[in-house]
């Protein structure tokens, strides 16, 4: 996929043509899915939803959307990113209110950590903590919706919070350091 073309078609729906999303979708849809994927792989083994439900529903909600401006690849994923945060939060606290509190959907914060210890936090744990990171700097809260929701590299979200990839490579640890100790975990390595 071309950089111009996906930037084009992002100006174009952010100036209200409507079939613009419609020819931008397949030209994202692999890394969308691959997103979702990764997302869904450090849930549990029974988890109802698939990465295509969570790629449909975010487009769904995407096109829903009015006075978007999105101005490039990143900024795409980025509300991609928060979109499905939004889907899978939601999906935990159905689930959740349907089991009166049992079986929560578990994740993994980072894939490395998870390669390491195979250590699993709650998402809707995560999400309220993330909530209160968001209260203390809503820029570190951005940077850890950007990279766990989103999948972005370190590259891509400095470009998305406008910051220098070093700059979110130190928020990024120490918002993980953070988050470990609000979901009472041990610190990552």
């Amino acid at each position: 996929m071309g950089e111009e073309q996906l930037t084009e078609l992002l100006a174009a729906w952010s100036d209200g043509d409507s079939t613009a999303l419609e020819r931008l979708l397949p030209l994202v849809y692999a890394d969308l899915r691959r997103i979702a994927a990764r997302q869904l792989r450090s849930e549990r083994a029974d988890h109802t939803l698939s990465a295509t439900a969570v790629v449909h529903e975010a487009y769904v909600r995407l096109v829903g959307q009015r006075q978007v401006r999105l101005e490039d690849r990143a900024a795409f994923f980025a509300a991609a990113a928060t979109q499905m945060r939004r889907i899978l939060v939601d999906h935990a606290r159905r689930r959740s209110a349907a089991k009166r509190g049992g079986h929560e959907m578990r994740v993994t914060l980072d894939e490395e950590i998870a390669a390491g210890a195979g250590r699993d936090l709650d998402l809707l744990a995560l999400d309220q903590a993330l909530d209160e990171l968001g209260a203390v700097d809503p820029r570190v809260a951005r940077i850890v919706e950007l990279r766990f929701f989103g999948g972005l590299t370190v590259e891509e979200t400095a470009e998305v919070v406008r910051s220098s990839p070093a700059t979110v490579k130190r928020d990024w640890h120490s918002a993980k350091a953070w988050l470990f100790r609000e979901l009472g975990g041990p610190p990552p390595s």
